[in-house]
């Protein structure tokens, strides 16, 4: 377990989108630090099967699922999380689709699926616990970006514009609840190795890309994410608030490579 400023001893976090891939290594990282933690998702098979991790570290859990697209279920969330223990200091905000395809040709209903998940049910969970948080006057919620909040990735145009939209999201919900005593900030990921993408990264010239982009010459590993987020959960970052942390391998950082 960690101490001082950076324990999340007595802390209760939910992780919405929190049973697989970057959600997972969210939810776990956050119970290694010492939080109590709620990974949720639409299927329970997985909310079950992280819920087993969680408590495998020793801390509390309770088991329910949930989907951003439907704000009644997230109330049923925080009501049996605040149910369960009394209270939640920690919201991560993980739940997020995408499709690659060329613009031009990109149904309308595909696109509004994608900000309607990735944005709205973003905002639906903010304002959900954010709700319960002001009312309490302390409360960390982190959302998650993307190297596409900053820059174009080819024929991702819908999730590169749900995700500067989470960007701004955080900035504006940052100035209006900071003072209220919750803070909100956002990790945006760079290019981790998963099972989803593991054929991508490995066999295509847009994977290559991707490394000839980022000058430490790899890939992420899943666990090299979870300390951003224990930071922004954490009293460390208590002044901390409406910033994105890029972790990237130093991608966006990238010019000239050689």
């Amino acid at each position: 377990m960690t101490y001082g400023p950076l324990s999340l001893a007595g802390r209760v976090a939910v992780v919405v989108g929190g049973t697989s891939g970057i959600g997972r290594t969210f939810s776990l990282g956050l119970a290694r630090a010492g939080a109590d933690v709620v990974a949720s998702a639409r299927r329970q098979n997985l909310v079950d099967a992280v819920a087993s991790e969680i408590e495998g570290e020793g801390r509390r859990t309770i088991r329910v699922a949930s989907d951003v697209a439907d704000r009644g279920s997230l109330q049923r969330l925080l009501a049996e999380t605040i149910a369960a223990f009394d209270k939640v200091d920690i919201l991560v905000n993980c739940a997020g689709i995408t499709k690659r395809a060329p613009t031009l040709d990109f149904p309308e209903s595909e696109w509004n699926a994608i900000l309607d998940t990735n944005v709205t049910g973003t905002l639906r969970a903010c304002q959900v616990f954010g709700r319960a948080m002001l009312e309490r006057g302390h409360g960390s919620i982190v959302n998650v970006g993307s190297l596409s909040s900053f820059v174009a990735l080819h024929e991702v145009a819908a999730y590169a514009a749900s995700k500067a939209a989470v960007v701004s999201l955080t900035k504006s919900l940052a100035i209006e609840w900071g003072k209220k005593g919750v803070r909100v900030n956002a990790i945006a990921p760079g290019v981790f190795r998963t099972e989803l993408n593991r054929a991508l990264l490995d066999g295509t010239e847009r994977g290559r890309e991707f490394l000839m982009r980022t000058p430490m010459n790899r890939f992420g590993n899943l666990e090299e994410l979870a300390g951003a987020a224990i930071f922004l959960a954490s009293d460390a970052a208590s002044f901390v608030n409406g910033e994105v942390i890029t972790v990237d391998g130093g991608f966006l950082a990238s010019g000239v490579n050689q």
